[in-house]
């Protein structure tokens, strides 16, 4: 995996960390600044700017249950200054996959794109010669 694979992938960790701690000051930090953003969460419309985005985030984060969830199988895609990662994320109720879109931004990776639906389990050696 290259330095610029791992970097995605430590970020989109760090994505799923913040998600788990219940860190709303975590996620902020973790979306761009500069550029637009965009949340599509499972069964929600699509929210656009970095205000809506992150109100949604805290809505979650600070709900009365906020899902545990967990991050498995992230295959990273780097172009330039642009990345996305593709995973599963477990939840008690199922399993969803994820895209999550970064852009590189103050020598980090910052995401621009979040959206999760809901997807079958991964089976176990389904792509496994491309899993990072």
């Amino acid at each position: 995996m290259s330095g610029d694979e791992q970097a995605v992938v430590s970020a989109n960790a760090a994505f799923y960390a913040a998600f788990q701690a219940r860190d709303v000051k975590g996620m902020d930090a973790l979306w761009a600044r500069r550029q637009p953003v965009a949340v599509i969460h499972p069964g929600w419309p699509p929210l656009h700017g970095r205000v809506a985005v992150l109100e949604s985030w805290r809505r979650i984060l600070e709900g009365p249950a906020p899902p545990e969830i967990a991050c498995s199988r992230a295959w990273p895609y780097v172009n330039g200054d642009s990345a996305f990662v593709i995973c599963y994320e477990k939840l008690p109720g199922g399993d969803l996959v994820a895209t999550n879109v970064f852009t590189r931004e103050d020598g980090g990776w910052r995401i621009v794109h979040h959206q999760a639906g809901p997807t079958p389990p991964p089976a176990d050696d389904a792509g496994s010669e491309s899993l990072h």
